[in-house]
């Protein structure tokens, strides 16, 4: 098999589309679409997200240390892509897109998206200045998952959500199940 040689690049896909909600005390909140998202660590449980720091959110975290992770699916699509290209600064990402804003269980000022199957409450413990792009990294503090995901045996099927990702420049449904953890080397 040929290759090409290209200069170095951010090439790791796919990765999730959320959207990041954040607000101010006494200022209207706000949705900020976020692909360079990720798992830091289990125990504590901790996440990462990257921000430009010219994004109208990143003010709004880097101030409140807060911010909630709300996982997008099918339905949510073409809000999580608005949310993305549109500033906070110049419309209410909420209003506009007919998302309903819920209370945080866990933080002062964040809101999660009611809409989304899973909301990940976190608390900013660091910001890393990498370069183009600032990295939050933050302790879960709490979770939210819709009731309408949970099976008879009350197990959450997030797989059946419709999740979403991205890969290159495009939003893709997560499809097939192809195995699981541990399936190359259980015995016949």
């Amino acid at each position: 098999m040929e290759k090409q040689v290209w200069k170095p690049g951010n090439m790791l896909y796919p990765v999730p589309a959320v959207m990041v909600s954040c607000g101010r005390r006494g200022e209207k909140s706000n949705i900020v679409t976020v692909a360079w998202t990720g798992t830091v660590c289990s125990d504590p449980v901790m996440v990462s997200i990257s921000l430009r720091p010219e994004r109208y959110s990143y003010d709004i975290i880097k101030e409140t240390g807060e911010f909630v992770i709300n996982l997008t699916t099918r339905e949510l699509a073409r809000a999580t892509d608005w949310c993305g290209v549109k500033s906070g600064r110049e419309v209410d990402k909420f209003r506009e897109m007919k998302l309903t804003e819920g209370k945080a269980m866990h933080l002062e000022c964040a809101p999660i998206i009611v809409e989304s199957p899973v909301n990940l409450e976190c608390r900013v413990t660091e910001i890393l200045e990498l370069g183009s792009h600032h990295m939050f990294l933050a302790e879960v503090a709490g979770v939210q998952v819709s009731e309408e995901y949970m099976d008879e045996s009350g197990k959450f099927e997030l797989n059946s959500t419709d999740l979403v990702a991205y890969s290159h420049g495009e939003y893709f449904v997560l499809g097939e199940k192809i195995g699981k953890f541990g399936c190359s080397v259980k015995k016949k």
